[in-house]
């Protein structure tokens, strides 16, 4: 028992601090797709799906890797994921070498598209770091635990959206790169140092059978333990109802982030006439806040139940929604963000802290479900707002925003659904 490494909160920080940087390890991606528009003459079609491949792979990598943790605990497959990042962004730092100093352009796209797919593979670490911390922590603060493990690690685009204009007019691409390739084995060496597994993982690599390992993690505190192997977990979380209103409710407010963060640049522009400089500070304002309040969001779960605080939350998403649909002003319009941030951040929070709730059995295997399948609304959602622009002009940007109504009117009566379900 003393020979157990590492305590809730270390383990904590080293998911968080792990997340942080495969989250941040994306950041310069967008650039670069703009960068290569003009350079290889590409269609507003291929600039999108190159803008789409590391969101797709830190989607979709979600699933298997975080029901993964249920067999091995979350080192190995967090370090995986962190690895094959490394191994895309240096790809692409060697590409971009090719092409700005050796003019390459055969086959650029292409890679392009298989680096960044890798590169990608850093944002999955989220429903990894997930799994790892919920084992860690026992019910009464998953809320705690996972909301500050979210939200400071979600931190990391809107930091970042502030240092890439600095790093990229004093650096150049390549260089800045080369930083931010940096960054990302640094944070792979400090996870590696201190991301830990829970006392039954550890147990269980120590050579003790369940029922032992069960036995000594309980005594150390530990309460969810997990089921026997990754294709039981993702079939068991699979099979059971919650799972899946739980995507829907994830999709709402996480692949809405998704979605905003790419889309409000454009809107602040296109709809207010703002600079780039003033529609990205607006566009960090919306980032930042979300991924901050999450960490309060996570303790309010903690003491008036994760459906509460999702009911709650997520009518605050619907009336900061509305308020954008019908601004007239750029006044009305920031407070309106500010109030939809809120909400979707609260949300965010209060659906992780019913996933050990309601799929107490398969605690990875759901978390995959719900970070894989509900990230993918920032696929889902942002061509469906672009298709009120296409009808609308200048006006749909506003319009456009009906989407978030019906989505947090929807996520609300699956909330008191779920209130009901828990009562019964």
């Amino acid at each position: 028992m003393n020979d157990i490494k590492g305590t809730p909160a270390q383990g904590l920080f080293g998911a968080t601090l792990g997340f942080f940087f495969g989250f941040a390890a994306v950041a310069l991606f967008g650039p670069t797709a703009a960068k290569f528009k003009d350079i290889l003459n590409l269609t507003p079609q291929m600039v999108g799906l190159l803008v789409a491949m590391p969101a797709l792979s830190g989607s979709l990598l979600r699933i298997p890797f975080s029901a993964w943790v249920d067999t091995t605990g979350g080192r190995k497959p967090f370090l995986i994921l962190m690895l094959i990042a490394i191994i895309g962004l240096l790809g692409l730092s060697i590409v971009i070498y090719m092409v700005m100093f050796n003019n390459l352009r055969s086959g650029v796209y292409e890679l392009l598209l298989l680096f960044g797919l890798l590169s990608g593979s850093g944002i999955a670490t989220f429903s990894v770091g997930i799994s790892q911390v919920s084992y860690w922590y026992p019910q009464k603060k998953q809320g705690f635990a996972l909301g500050t493990y979210a939200g400071v690690g979600n931190l990391a685009p809107g930091i970042f959206s502030f240092l890439l204009p600095i790093a990229l007019h004093k650096l150049g691409l390549f260089n800045s790169y080369l930083i931010w390739l940096g960054f990302l084995v640094i944070g792979t060496i400090l996870y590696y140092a201190t991301g830990k597994n829970a006392p039954y993982f550890q147990l269980k690599q120590k050579g003790l059978d369940e029922k032992k390992a069960i036995e000594q993690a309980k005594s150390l505190g530990q309460e969810l333990f997990p089921s026997k192997s990754l294709v039981e977990s993702l079939t068991l979380s699979a099979k059971n109802f919650n799972t899946w209103l739980l995507v829907i409710l994830y999709f709402t407010t996480f692949g809405g982030f998704v979605a905003l963060t790419a889309w409000l640049p454009t809107y602040w522009k296109s709809y207010f006439n703002l600079s780039l400089v003033y529609a990205g500070l607006l566009t960090a304002l919306y980032s930042i806040l979300t991924s901050a309040i999450r960490i309060a969001g996570g303790v309010i779960a903690d003491k008036i139940g994760g459906a509460n605080t999702a009911i709650i939350s997520l009518a605050l998403m619907g009336i900061g929604a509305l308020g954008l649909f019908l601004a007239n002003s750029i006044g009305i319009a920031i407070l309106s963000e500010i109030v939809l941030a809120i909400g979707m951040g609260v949300n965010n929070a209060a659906v992780f802290k019913l996933v050990p709730k309601l799929v107490s059995d398969a605690v990875g295997g759901a978390a995959g479900w719900v970070g894989g399948l509900g990230a993918f609304g920032g696929f889902v959602i942002p061509p469906i707002m672009g298709e009120f622009v296409a009808v609308y002009k200048s006006a749909g940007y506003a319009k456009g925003f009906i989407v978030f109504v019906v989505l947090a009117v929807v996520s609300i009566a699956i909330a008191y659904y779920l209130k009901l379900k828990a009562k019964a």
